[in-house]
């Protein structure tokens, strides 16, 4: 064997490497090696990079479809809710309690009730937040009673007194809040005028509450200036009470009525600002009789000064 390697090596030619030509290598063999050599070395970077491949695809197919999909969960839940209804859950009965100012259409619309709606998806807290909204309304309360039925019970604010504030008149409550617009159901509550009347008007109609024979012809009590009040009769006459000591104002003029029936007389202003005096704008025909007084005792005073004496003119003349 050495004589054979000897003689083939001896046959051996010198060759350039570089003019050698070039054998294609099995593609599939590499790509096979490469990727079994990846799966090795980068295993967790290869599964995160794939589950958001599926993931943005699957976000991406869902944008698209949104509309179909949208329409199609809206058309179930509708017909999940009409089975419902027909199921005899739908909203049939509507019981309501409590309501004397309030009107019954409004709290209808404050309830929403639609043709599809059923006990087991109305909203009752929502609709209980659009009730308290009504101005006449102080509390309430709104249950289910399955199958097809709501009972709402009212408590409404009650009215003390009516308001009137430039050309509208409201029934307020004791905190002065308005609750509806008069219609004329409610003479006996006391009027109150003017910007800030019924704020205020708590105190002073539970003041005059006191003193019947004052609010006997009583048609308003008129705001001044937010500081202080006027009464005002049905007969024209205006008391116009103090700023400050209305009490005792109002306790003199009570007792004036008692004794004298002052508010009954001709009398168009009673004023009563200025504590401890009281002063009166007489009606005309208190005026004409006052005057015709004056006149009266005037000429009395002169006939008695012509029947005295020359001695008693005498006497009254002297120096004392």
């Amino acid at each position: 064997m050495q004589q054979v390697a000897a003689r083939a090596f001896a046959d051996a030619q010198l060759v350039d490497p570089r003019q050698l030509p070039v054998p294609l290598k099995h593609l599939g063999k590499q790509t096979r090696f490469g990727l079994a050599r990846a799966w090795i070395l980068h295993r967790k970077a290869i599964l995160r990079g794939a589950a958001a491949g599926v993931v943005l695809a699957g976000a991406l197919g869902a944008y698209q479809a949104r509309d179909a999909i949208g329409a199609g969960a809206t058309a179930l839940a509708g017909v999940a809710q009409g089975q419902v209804v027909r199921a005899g859950f739908g909203v049939g009965k509507i019981n309501i309690t409590g309501q004397v100012l309030t009107r019954e259409g409004s709290v209808l619309n404050a309830l929403a009730i639609t043709p599809d709606m059923s006990t087991l998806n109305f909203d009752a807290e929502a609709a209980l937040q659009r009730i308290l909204d009504i101005p006449s309304i102080k509390s309430a309360n709104i249950r289910k009673v399955y199958p097809d039925k709501l009972e709402v019970s009212i408590v409404e604010r009650e009215p003390m007194a009516r308001w009137r504030i430039g050309d509208k008149t409201w029934l307020v409550d004791e905190d002065g809040h308005p609750i509806i617009a008069d219609d004329g159901s409610f003479r006996s509550l006391p009027l109150v005028v003017g910007e800030g009347a019924a704020d205020d008007a708590k105190v002073m109609v539970r003041a005059l509450d006191r003193y019947p024979a004052i609010t006997e012809d009583l048609a308003a009590l008129s705001r001044i200036g937010e500081r202080r009040w006027d009464l005002i009769f049905y007969s024209g006459l205006r008391v116009e009470l103090p700023e400050i000591g209305v009490a005792q104002a109002l306790a003199a003029l009570d007792q004036d009525q008692r004794d004298g029936q002052l508010l009954d007389r001709d009398v168009t202003v009673i004023d009563m600002r200025v504590p401890g005096m009281v002063s009166l704008k007489l009606g005309d025909l208190a005026a004409k009789a006052w005057a015709d007084e004056k006149k009266k005792t005037k000429r009395v005073t002169k006939g008695d000064a012509e029947y005295e004496t020359a001695t008693e003119r005498a006497a009254e003349s002297k120096p004392q």
